[in-house]
């Protein structure tokens, strides 16, 4: 088996937006299901943690994409483990045409295995006697930036607030990684997004939110040109925080 999974996907009509190309939102899902068919072929996916009790949890996910494949088009997502280390795993993306001559885009992600029971970190390597590092591949090309903590000053204010419902809440019995991302893009009217299209995003989960939590979200503009947002649940606790970049 090779170490870098292909899987191909379709941009289906209903999940592209008022241009005809996929949402962030579902490219997004398609990374995350990649990840899981990937690492369920080597034998540390979440089929098979699930029935001792570990899972994997998203830490952060970037994303930086040239152009958004157009509705119908069909698409392959590549992915690979770039890194492992006791409690943290590096995954990398290319987003491609099927014969791999047009590229889309690529990401970066970090994961954390936890203990479902405990919701703490748990040790990779325990796993099949580290059998991660056996799918581990360093020289592949993955040119965009690693991403880092988001810089978030005194001026973000609060410009949205939401309830969060039965749809929020994943496998993991928190709020879905990806719905994240999708309630950050809403912010923006669609107007907005008539005169730009998103270059770069990334996102940085700090802590758990569940259902029935109200989510705030307060933004600012960096001086690097980037809209930072900085999302806080019930109780004023901090859950993520993410960074946007359009089209020069």
């Amino acid at each position: 088996m090779e170490k870098v999974g292909r899987y191909e996907f379709m941009a289906e009509p209903f999940h592209c937006d008022f241009s005809g190309r996929l949402f962030m939102g579902h490219l997004g899902n398609h990374l995350l299901n990649a990840a899981d068919f990937h690492s369920t072929d080597r034998g540390f996916g979440m089929k098979y943690l699930m029935t001792i009790k570990r899972s994997w949890v998203l830490s952060r996910l970037a994303i930086e994409m040239s152009e958004m494949p157009e509705q119908y088009t069909r698409f392959v997502v590549e992915t690979w483990v770039e890194n492992a280390m006791r409690f943290f795993t590096s995954r990398n993306f290319r987003i491609c045409s099927p014969d791999g001559s047009k590229v889309y885009g690529y990401g970066r992600s970090i994961w954390a295995m936890i203990d479902t029971e405990t919701r703490q970190p748990t040790d990779i390597f325990s796993i099949d006697n580290g059998a991660i590092n056996d799918w581990i591949v360093n020289d592949k090309e993955c040119p965009i930036g690693k991403g880092g903590r988001v810089k978030m000053g005194n001026e973000a204010r609060l410009v949205h607030a939401i309830d969060t419902y039965y749809n929020d809440v994943d496998i993991n019995g928190h709020i879905n990684s990806v719905k994240y991302i999708e309630h950050v893009l809403d912010l923006w009217p669609i107007e907005w997004y008539r005169e730009h299209q998103v270059k770069r995003f990334e996102i940085a989960y700090v802590a758990e939110a569940h259902g029935g939590d109200q989510l705030s979200f307060y933004r600012e503009q960096g001086a690097d040109g980037a809209f930072n947002v900085r999302i806080v649940k019930t109780g004023d606790v901090e859950v993520a925080r993410a960074a946007m970049t359009v089209m020069d």
